[in-house]
């Protein structure tokens, strides 16, 4: 049962984009803010594929996150051009932008989502993994070369994965969300749906489970999810472009596909709460990635 916020005074509620280049962690800021894995994570561009409402809710504020695909360039196709297109969609929409950068010289995939930023909403600057830089001083010429390009409405360094001033980077959001009522209730954690988030925990074992020789064309689709006092029965099918690609998956005597739905059932465990048995295969959809129609039928 959703319990609803009786509003107080000065509360306020709105939309946050995270967007920047692939890999900086934004999924993983996403999570160590709403303190648990909503977003999946790995270290293959565009892991994240579709645009994933996260809600933190305290109280005063409710912040609702939109976590993005990294925007790059590398593969142009059809699947691409989607993803890149949410991000910008994404910019249109929202109250406020967090431009998330790792710690170093502004590099040519960070000057592609600059030139994205909305001038006319609030942008902060989050330098991610800022205790890698030691020195607080070390900060500083990123900082200035950064001001030169955009005008900021703040610069905040952070360690998503230690839980560093991210408490700062919140208070700092919520100067800039309009003042209004929480839009959804106090135990609500995102707008996707279970069979969603099943098969994106699939995916993000098998990105880090098949290591780099894993194909960019890859996803899975839930054929069944049904649930059965408190067990999650689910089948999924993972779905790659060509014969050879199956092996990846697949592994010696079945080996890594069973270590993939092991570790893809336990963390469903972990977020459902309660036993889920899952059942996984894999099909050969050839081109499937380059084909818009094909796209919009796996929820693209």
């Amino acid at each position: 049962m959703t319990e609803h916020i009786e509003p107080t005074e000065d509360f306020r509620c709105g939309t946050v984009a995270i967007v920047g280049r692939p890999n900086v962690g934004k999924s993983t800021l996403l999570n160590h803010i709403l303190g648990l894995k909503l977003a999946i994570t790995s270290r293959k561009a565009q892991t994240t594929r579709h645009r994933l409402l996260g809600i933190h809710t305290t109280e005063d504020t409710q912040f609702l996150f939109v976590d993005t695909p990294g925007f790059q360039q590398k593969h142009i196709n059809a699947l691409n051009k989607t993803l890149n297109k949410t991000v910008t969609q994404v910019l249109s929409e929202v109250d406020v932008v967090l431009f998330v950068i790792e710690p170093m010289k502004l590099g040519q995939a960070d000057e592609l989502v600059l030139k994205l930023l909305p001038k006319n909403k609030p942008v902060l600057l989050v330098v991610n993994k800022a205790d890698l830089m030691g020195d607080k001083g070390n900060l500083l010429p990123l900082i200035q070369d950064f001001d030169l390009l955009f005008e900021f409405a703040g610069i905040i360094p952070v360690s998503a994965k230690k839980n560093q001033n991210l408490d700062g980077l919140l208070d700092a959001v919520r100067e800039h969300l309009p003042e209004q009522p929480a839009i959804y209730g106090e135990d609500e954690l995102t707008d996707k749906n279970e069979r969603f988030l099943a098969a994106e925990l699939i995916r993000e074992k098998i990105f880090r489970l098949a290591g780099d020789e894993l194909p960019y064309s890859m996803t899975v689709e839930i054929e069944k999810f049904e649930t059965v006092k408190k067990l999650r029965r689910i089948f999924a099918v993972i779905i790659v472009d060509k014969d050879s690609q199956k092996p990846m998956i697949i592994g010696k005597g079945g080996e890594k596909l069973k270590q993939i739905s092991t570790e893809a059932r336990q963390d469903m465990e972990k977020l459902f709460g309660s036993k889920v048995y899952l059942e996984t295969w894999v099909k050969v959809k050839g081109g499937w990635a380059d084909d818009e129609r094909a796209l919009k039928s796996l929820g693209f």
